[in-house]
């Protein structure tokens, strides 16, 4: 029987515990029809409706009813502090996707960023860590060009 997994449940809306765990990147969490595998080796289908930002925590609903937990995987980002609201702002400037916490910013490693931050006086320091950054204003997920 080959699985498939057409329903994602939204983190903290799970009708019950996961069996199974697969883990994924950031552009691996944006998809609508890929072939995946759990941390055990069982390969299964997403077969979703529409192209959709999955959320670590969230889960596939396979075709046998079993969930499977969706977590982020560690990758190479840059760990940024310094004056947070400037740094966010030039950031935001290049669009670049950023994980925003109350004490430092995060995004994918990128030597030119890194530069430019430091030119601007941030302490940038590489780091594995996963990479959740903000959905975007227009609605859950990311955002796709300014046709908002």
């Amino acid at each position: 029987m080959s699985l498939a997994a057409q329903t994602l449940h939204r983190a903290g809306n799970w009708p019950r515990l996961a069996t199974a765990r697969v883990i994924l990147g950031y552009d691996e969490r944006f998809l609508r029809r890929k072939r995946l595998v759990t941390a055990a080796g069982e390969g299964f289908l997403v077969d979703l409706a529409e192209t959709t930002n999955v959320l670590a925590g969230d889960a596939f609903e396979l075709s046998d009813g079993r969930l499977v937990e969706v977590a982020a995987a560690s990758e190479a980002v840059l760990v940024v502090t310094g004056d947070l609201t400037r740094l966010a702002w030039h950031i935001g400037n290049r669009h670049t996707s950023c994980q925003v916490e109350a004490d430092r910013l995060v995004i994918r490693a990128d030597h030119v960023l890194a530069d430019m931050l430091r030119g601007l006086g941030a302490t940038v320091t590489p780091a594995e860590a996963p990479f959740t950054p903000e959905g975007g204003a227009y609605g859950l997920g990311r955002t796709m060009g300014h046709a908002h």
